[in-house]
C-alpha cells in the first residue's frame, strides 16, 4: 500500500512513550502501528456487537456447552513449561 507524507499535530511525549513501548524506529512507524491496532480493535468491537445482536442458535449453544466440558484438563501445564533453573 502506498504511503503519503502528511502533517499531524500530536503530543510528542505520548509519541515518544509509544515509540519506546513498541520499539519503533520513528514516529511514523508508531502512528502506523497505532492505526493498525485501532483498526483491528474497532473491527473486533464491531464483530462482538454484531454477535450480541443475534442470539446463538440451539445447536451453537449446545456446541459451546460441549466445549466447556473440556476445560477440566488434568494436564500439569506448569510442570510441562517450567523454566529450567540449571
Amino acid at each position: 500500500m502506498a504511503k503519503e507524507k502528511v502533517t499531524i499535530t500530536l503530543d510528542r511525549s505520548k509519541a515518544e512513550r509509544a515509540r519506546t513501548l513498541v520499539g519503533a524506529a520513528s514516529t511514523s512507524e508508531v502512528v502506523d502501528i497505532a492505526l493498525d491496532r485501532l483498526i483491528r480493535a474497532e473491527r473486533l468491537r464491531s464483530d462482538v456487537a454484531a454477535y450480541r445482536r443475534v442470539p446463538p442458535t440451539g445447536v451453537e449453544a449446545e456446541l459451546a456447552l460441549l466445549d466447556a466440558l473440556d476445560l477440566d484438563d488434568p494436564t500439569d501445564w506448569e510442570m510441562l513449561y517450567a523454566e529450567d533453573d540449571g
